[in-house]
């Protein structure tokens, strides 16, 4: 079964600045979270999908364990090099089994594993929430790390309120990927996404049930978004989350509130990564769909 896009996360040297900055973006920023092996994180919550703003706050928590170094560390390393967008997670509806799978297709990393922590609901009462993660990787992505995540508890997790936004952002259109040379990654993309990859002269992209996958060469980036494309010494990088708007004209004031003067190519706002903390975020007016 095909997976949709479920969550990014927003890997920053300053998360308390991060979770600042979103806020006067016009998002909906949810408290502040740890994980057992140091990580902390805000969510911004929108329809299906959750934007993870993360640093490694208490480093003296990482142990040996596949969270510490496949998570945590990572994060670590990612973040000593630049922020930006660190992990791209598509969601799972069993997690056992898709490690099964990305392993048989020669990209799984990990077993399915499981985590639980203690959430916070509007009116400040704890909660409990879990996941269970696979692990994937593809080796010529070095500054991205890949996962499915299945929820156990959703109920506990997603939550209208939170998904009110006054930036009108509604939900993912699609996340962009910028590779020297797409082409070796279809492998790798398709049996993530259980979806097939459609090919062209920038690249390829692959549409799951929430939202495209789209891996293009720098200069296709750079043409569409008019913004400087990652560094890709390390190979492809995770370049831009692509976000609908339901109403651009309550957008259209957030990058001054923001001190942010932003950089528009024609139509939809594009904020760069020199002001959004190593992040690209494009937002497009919500496409109609047809009656």
């Amino acid at each position: 079964m095909a997976r949709g896009l479920d969550h990014i996360i927003h890997a920053v040297r300053d998360l308390d600045a991060a979770a600042d900055l979103y806020r006067r973006l016009g998002f909906v920023v949810g408290a502040r979270n740890h994980h057992p092996w140091g990580t902390h994180n805000y969510v911004v919550q929108l329809n299906g999908f959750f934007i993870e703003l993360l640093t490694l706050a208490e480093p003296e928590k990482l142990g040996n364990d596949a969270f510490s170094i496949m998570f945590g560390a990572y994060n670590r390393d990612f973040i000593a090099r630049h922020e930006g967008f660190s992990f791209l997670i598509l969601e799972s509806k069993d997690a056992r089994s898709d490690a099964v799978t990305f392993s048989a297709g020669g990209i799984g990393a990990s077993e399915a594993l499981r985590f639980e922590r203690d959430a916070k609901k509007p009116d400040g009462s704890s909660i409990k929430v879990a996941f269970s993660l696979a692990f994937t990787e593809d080796k010529a992505a070095r500054d991205i790390h890949f996962a499915a995540c299945q929820q156990h508890y959703p109920e506990n997790f997603w939550n209208p309120v939170f998904q009110e936004h006054p930036n009108s952002v509604a939900g993912v259109a699609g996340v962009v990927v910028v590779a020297d040379r797409p082409e070796p990654h279809q492998h790798f993309f398709e049996i993530f996404a259980d979806a097939r990859a459609v090919a062209d002269v920038d690249g390829f992209s692959v549409t799951t049930p929430r939202g495209i996958i789209e891996v293009v060469t720098p200069a296709a980036y750079l043409r569409r978004f008019g913004v400087k494309p990652p560094d890709t010494t390390r190979g492809a990088r995770l370049a831009a989350l692509r976000l609908a708007v339901t109403q651009p004209s309550r957008l259209q004031a957030a990058p001054e509130l923001a001190g942010i003067a932003g950089l528009y190519v024609g139509n939809p706002p594009v904020i760069c990564s020199e002001d959004a903390m190593g992040a690209v975020l494009v937002f497009e007016p919500l496409a109609k769909r047809p009656r």
